[in-house]
């Protein structure tokens, strides 16, 4: 179930599919954010290989280093600083820290708000796959893993977590358009129109 106080203001919020395309279509960044397991790195690749963007994973360009071990927080916001000066790419991650510096420099938003069943079971499915080896976008070393503290933040992700987002999204980005796609179908449908003529 979703928190009332995780929503954006209705002028905000992209619904129409067609339109959204047309937006993710001109944007020269594009930010996509939300829960864990929820596919917004499949999506953020897809997209980046349609549009030939550059792709930025938070995760492995800037929060991780070799082994699981965090980068300092200033080298990480300098690089997020240094790379959201580029004229054309599509980041994903959600730290709704950093914000303040992506979101001005955003043209369009994905937001991935997965039912939190679904984003378990992604979570369960990729470490799944890629147990014991590290996945593409992941700093090299950050082997796949799955512990109940990582889940219990996917499974807590809209009480928690999504009130932060729609309230840093408002406070930086208010007027950067909106897409929440709240189901498969709809992100199906969304790559379905990326890939018709415009």
């Amino acid at each position: 179930m979703m928190d009332r106080r995780a929503e954006l203001p209705l002028r905000q919020q992209i619904t129409d599919l067609d339109q959204a395309a047309k937006g993710i279509r001109i944007a020269r960044r594009i930010l996509v954010v939300g829960c864990s397991g929820g596919g917004k790195s499949t999506l953020s690749l897809e997209i980046a290989k349609r549009f030939g963007l550059p792709y930025i994973s938070l995760d492995r360009d800037v929060f991780w280093l070799p082994g699981w071990v965090a980068r300092d927080r200033c080298e990480q916001r300098n690089i997020i600083a240094g790379r959201i000066l580029e004229e054309h790419w599509i980041m994903d991650g959600t730290n709704p820290s950093s914000f303040d510096i992506r979101l001005p420099r955003t043209d369009f938003v994905i937001w991935v708000r997965m039912p939190r069943l679904l984003c378990i079971w992604g979570a369960i499915s990729r470490w799944a796959k890629w147990i014991g080896r590290t996945r593409p976008e992941m700093a090299p070393g950050c082997f796949e893993k799955l512990d109940l503290e990582f889940l219990r933040y996917i499974w807590t992700f809209e009480e928690k977590f999504a009130p932060r987002v729609a309230a840093g999204i408002a406070e930086h980005g208010p007027d950067v358009p909106v897409l929440q796609l709240k189901s498969r179908r709809q992100m199906r449908e969304l790559l379905d129109l990326l890939d018709r003529p415009a």
